[in-house]
């Protein structure tokens, strides 16, 4: 069975910029334009989905990326996570009578990590002065932006929680209400933020009038947040790990990421034919749920932040356990319960409110990043004047203090946002799939629609997917691009099957670049949001 697709691939011999709205994307194609590379494309792309897509991303969230740099092969990853405040601890909330971590206040608020991400990634690896790559945000911030379709109906649907904040009213509710599919938005209290980042690089942002903006929303909320937290936070340059899965690598970010979690669900997957069983065939399908369930157990019983907590990467990773684990599935059955009851603690909320771009230069260079302001506007809280507003990240911690994952001053939460990129020979593809927990098993089934059924990317990523949102239990949701037939099997076997109608964001929305080795590079963007994957247009005009 192949992939009906709404879309073809992008084919040009120079870059491709994929994001999930076209006047981003377009962005970073007038940096690689003007001679940028891939990571200065892929920042000035970023700072534009802040402006255009708020309630997923933005300056008041948090960044990661994979770098493939095509001279030397060699993969950088960076993890630009923010730390909790210093002051905030288990036993501030617990005198606050809060038992577990909430899911969105002051108390969930970590350093925003995006602008030092750029910051570091610019200075490391990119080409191009800051005020360059923020110039086309700035400019769209100043004069506003046609608010396209899929982002002006999430945003509509967001009207309580804006109406909530005086800030977040103030700023994304120009005139008392959401702005429609069409409509010019303007945020000039984000431009001048970006401003600071431009004349200033990331001074401009945890110093200064945006620190002390998010300093005094902190304290208003009785937050703990201080200069300090703010001006000593620094990214951190990671390697990525990785896994084989019938001849490909595949990398992901390491802990404190979700990353591990789609490739131990890729070892999981390997003992299993799936390319005999079918594309959408009820073996196959089953398989990677069963799969699922026992790639997350594993990751939420051992994930967190590697600098507090001993992670057992390689042990978890070890082909010899898959094995040993992939014999649990049961192929007559759904399980019901695979998780540790030690989770109680950990919140199961989704926060699907994420964008995932990728970057290709005409060099083959490949960006995929990730960047997420956690739930929908993150906690709503927009710091005076600055026209974003702060993440919710914090709320993944767990109070339970003999966890990897316990909340602790400075300490990074358990993450969901993951970049990937996968390789095979001269074959490179940086590849991303937002949407919460939904993330990992996205990423193992855009693997195994590539290797496993030979689709192209832009039919890896428009096939239809399952996700299962919780932790435990026999629930999945499956996409009606599956047949009937199959999630009627699936419902045989105890799969308690909710069917979800074509095209919504229930399973995230994807990009991806590749290259071949030929000199021709090759972008996606799917069709389940506004985005695009747009070409980079070759130097025909001489400068007049």
């Amino acid at each position: 069975m192949s992939v009906v697709v709404g879309r073809s691939r992008v084919a040009t011999k120079y870059g491709i910029v994929a994001a999930s709205q076209p006047l981003a994307a377009r962005a970073g194609v007038q940096v690689l334009e003007r001679g940028g590379n891939a990571v200065d494309a892929a920042i000035a792309t970023n700072a534009v989905m802040g402006l255009v897509e708020p309630q997923s991303n933005g300056i008041g969230g948090d960044l990661f990326a994979i770098v493939y740099e095509a001279r030397t092969g060699r993969l950088h990853g960076l993890n630009s996570h923010g730390w909790a405040p210093r002051g905030l601890t288990p036993a501030l909330l617990k005198s606050l009578c809060l038992t577990e971590m909430p899911s969105s206040s002051i108390h969930t608020v970590t350093v925003p990590g995006a602008v030092a991400g750029w910051d570091a990634l610019r200075a490391r690896l990119g080409t191009l002065p800051m005020a360059d790559l923020l110039a086309a945000a700035i400019f769209y911030a100043d004069e506003g932006f046609p608010v396209s379709d899929v982002i002006a109906a999430h945003w509509a649907a967001l009207t309580e929680k804006l109406e909530s904040e005086p800030g977040a009213r103030k700023t994304y509710l120009p005139g008392g209400r959401a702005p429609r599919a069409g409509e010019v938005f303007r945020n000039p209290d984000l431009a001048r933020s970006l401003r600071l980042i431009a004349q200033r690089g990331r001074a401009g942002f945890y110093e200064g009038r945006t620190a002390d903006a998010i300093r005094a929303a902190s304290r208003e909320k009785g937050g703990t947040m201080t200069a300090a937290d703010l001006a000593e936070f620094e990214p951190e340059w990671v390697d990525p790990i990785s896994t084989t899965y019938r001849g490909w690598t595949v990398y992901e970010l390491p802990p404190s990421t979700q990353g591990i979690a789609a490739l131990l669900m890729l070892n999981l997957m390997e003992a299993f034919p799936l390319g005999d069983y079918g594309f959408h065939s009820t073996r196959a399908l089953h398989a990677m749920i069963e799969a699922k369930k026992l790639a997350y157990a594993d990751m939420l019983r051992y994930v967190g932040d590697a600098r507090f907590a001993v992670v057992p990467v390689a042990a978890m990773l070890d082909k010899g356990l898959a094995r040993q684990r992939a014999a649990l599935i049961d192929p007559m059955r759904a399980a019901r319960e695979v998780e540790p009851s030690v989770f109680d603690g950990l919140t199961t909320s989704v926060g699907g409110d994420t964008i995932y771009l990728s970057v290709i230069d005409r060099h083959g260079n490949i960006v995929s990043l990730i960047q997420s302001i956690f739930e929908s506007f993150g906690t709503a809280i927009v710091p005076p004047d600055s026209g974003f507003a702060l993440h919710n990240r914090g709320a993944l911690f767990t109070l339970d203090e003999t966890h990897p994952n316990a909340l602790a001053p400075r300490k990074r939460p358990l993450h969901t946002i993951i970049p990937a990129f996968m390789e095979k020979g001269d074959t490179h593809i940086g590849f991303g799939i937002m949407g919460g927990f939904n993330q990992a098993q996205a990423h193992a089934q855009f693997v195994a629609n590539i290797v496993d059924y030979g689709f192209d990317i832009q039919q890896a990523l428009e096939a239809g997917r399952f996700t299962k949102p919780t932790f435990a239990g026999a629930d999945v949701n499956v996409e009606a691009l599956v047949p009937e037939e199959v999630r009627e099997d699936l419902a045989a076997l105890g799969h308690e099957v909710t069917t979800i109608p074509p095209r919504t964001g229930v399973f995230g929305h994807g990009q991806a670049v590749m290259s071949d080795g030929s000199g021709v590079h090759f972008g996606a963007s799917e069709p389940r949001h506004d985005g695009a994957a747009i070409p980079e247009a070759p130097p025909i005009f001489s400068e007049r």
